[in-house]
């Protein structure tokens, strides 16, 4: 059954959070933000770790792996759990649990102990998810793909933010309170630890899962199918080839993401010889972009799929993949700081432009299964940064690495032109995108009404004044 009352705008009620789907919108981005920077944490104190633990750069690349390859199952399963108990309690279980391993991944104190840390903290990438399915079911067809982009970069905000951020915490540690450098890098992730438990509990008390209520409400009103068919629906989802084709475009994208987190302050500070600090501000302009980049992908998406219905949309994603395959080929041939810079922004612009508009097309594959279609091609992201990972853990030259890797992304835009929708698929959803516009020029004729009522009740008001002044 499909949900109702989906919030039709988003920027003309960004700041009204009396209304559940706006309140959420900012909840959700908020706990992805808080998540990836926990996930990615650690990646601009590598430094620090690499020298305290005394790791081989295989070792590092092993580490990098870790980060992202339990996501990949994490994904998988964090969107049947969605459709069977809602984002809500998912996401607060997530947050709270997910503390644990962020904060205390400070015991570690071997290459092994670490590295188990890193595939625990790696779970709470599952949080992207979760976020992208919860925006799905709080916002109509003819913003969804603006409403999936924002929440999910700024979310991914977090993954820039942590790369000039936790320098600093780890150097007000040592400079403030005079710890050791082992000491402050432990400290350093308790403290992010702190703040997504916190989350956690803001979350369960601020949001619900959809509109008009909690799922376990919903159900028992008969407005949502059982739990006990969710399972069959997400097997379903699982035989559509589209979703595969998803997956591996997200892995295209995201996952390049998630793999330059990983090692860009690393590659900053090896080849153009920058200071740990430098480096991961460097490194931070790639994950900044998220600020507007990825929304640009989701509204553009939103603007295609207007003019040439989901096959706009589709094509749109080939065309933001194609970029950013040819843009990060250039980046790794550049030697000199002030040309990979710029070239980092543009690689930057189009990989997070991809995800937004991947995640345009994403609610309209399978409504019945939205968190099964959500989930496998978020996975895909992270399947993706595992193969990358293996490539930086051999003998190649790091900039030889990203040369194949921009390859591969120019040869999976090409996989875009494989997402089509039946002729009926697109009538349907075309219809659903115009009575969403219907309703918000009905919304604006309603206050329009009102504010004309209102005029009136003022001129009347004055004119039995000024009647009541002549009389006296």
């Amino acid at each position: 059954m499909e949900l109702q009352n989906k919030a039709t705008s988003l920027w003309g009620n960004f700041f009204n959070v009396r209304m559940v789907q706006i309140r959420t919108f900012h909840m959700t981005w908020f706990a992805f933000f808080s998540c990836f920077f926990a996930w990615f944490g650690i990646a601009p104190l590598m430094v620090v770790v690499r020298e305290e633990l005394s790791l081989t750069k295989e070792q590092v690349g092993w580490t990098i792996i870790a980060s992202v390859a339990v996501t990949i199952f994490a994904r998988f399963l964090i969107g049947w759990i969605c459709d069977r108990y809602g984002p809500r309690l998912t996401y607060t279980w997530l947050l709270i649990l997910g503390a644990l391993p962020v904060a205390g991944i400070g015991l570690a104190n071997s290459f092994e102990s670490f590295l188990i840390f890193r595939l625990l903290i790696g779970m709470i990438g599952a949080s992207f998810v979760i976020t992208q399915y919860h925006t799905s079911v709080m916002f109509a067809p003819n913003v969804v793909g603006t409403a999936n982009a924002t929440s999910a970069g700024w979310g991914n905000l977090g993954g820039g933010v942590t790369q000039f951020t936790m320098p600093l915490i780890f150097s007000a540690f040592v400079i403030g309170f005079g710890f050791t450098d082992a000491e402050a890098w432990r400290a350093s992730m308790v403290v992010v630890g702190i703040v997504i438990f916190f989350t956690g509990f803001a979350y369960y008390f601020l949001t619900q899962d959809a509109p008009e209520g909690n799922y376990k409400d919903l159900r028992a009103k008969g407005k949502m199918q059982k739990k006990e068919k969710v399972t069959g629906a997400y097997f379903n989802a699982m035989k559509d080839y589209r979703v595969w084709v998803l997956f591996l475009i997200y892995g295209a994208c995201f996952g390049i993401e998630l793999t330059v987190n990983n090692v860009m302050a690393l590659y900053f500070f090896d080849y153009f010889d920058l200071s740990m600090v430098a480096a991961g501000a460097v490194a931070a302009s790639f994950g900044l972009m998220n600020i507007f980049a990825r929304t640009l992908g989701g509204i553009f998406g939103d603007n295609f799929g207007a003019l040439w219905g989901l096959k706009g949309r589709s094509f749109w994603l080939f065309i933001v993949l194609l970029g950013e395959g040819l843009a990060l080929m250039l980046f790794s041939q550049m030697s000199v700081l002030f040309l990979a810079l710029p070239t980092l922004i543009i690689f930057s612009l189009f990989t997070q432009m991809a995800e937004g508009a991947t995640y345009s097309v994403v609610p309209f594959i399978n409504k019945k299964a939205l968190g099964a279609v959500a989930g496998i091609v978020g996975a895909g992201g992270n399947a993706g940064a595992v193969a990358a990972g293996f490539l930086f853990k051999g003998a190649m030259e790091w900039n030889d690495v990203f040369l194949i890797i921009g390859m591969v992304v120019v040869a999976a835009s090409f996989l875009s032109f494989l997402v089509r929708f039946s002729p009926e698929r697109e009538q349907e959803e075309r219809i659903a995108f115009e009575k969403a516009n219907m309703d918000i020029l009905v919304a604006k004729a309603e206050r329009a009404n009102e504010a004309v009522k209102e005029s009136l009740r003022i001129i009347k008001e004055t004119e039995e004044e000024m009647a009541k002044s002549k009389k006296s």
